[in-house]
């Protein structure tokens, strides 16, 4: 896991690596760190993290800003606190 400050209020957690639940922790323990309006890129390798990160995302009243592939088996989800 790196989780790196990428400029003023965005910063970058890479999981790619790992499986159910770390992902989810991970970002929401990042995600708590973080000032209201701050952004979070996470990036995950595995499609069931994709869907449990939204949904923990979602009932904690962050938004999912954008989700995109920046390359193959990869999936980048830009989350607003």
């Amino acid at each position: 896991m790196k989780f790196n400050k990428i400029e003023n209020g965005e910063y970058e957690l890479d999981v790619t690596g790992y499986v159910c639940p770390h992902p989810q922790l991970y970002t929401l323990k990042c995600m708590e760190k973080l000032e209201d309006g701050m952004v979070l890129d996470v990036l995950i390798d595995n499609p069931s993290s994709v869907e449990s990160v939204t949904q923990a995302c979602n009932g904690k009243g962050y938004e999912i800003l954008e989700k995109t592939n920046p390359k193959s088996g990869v999936t980048a989800l830009k989350i607003q606190k």
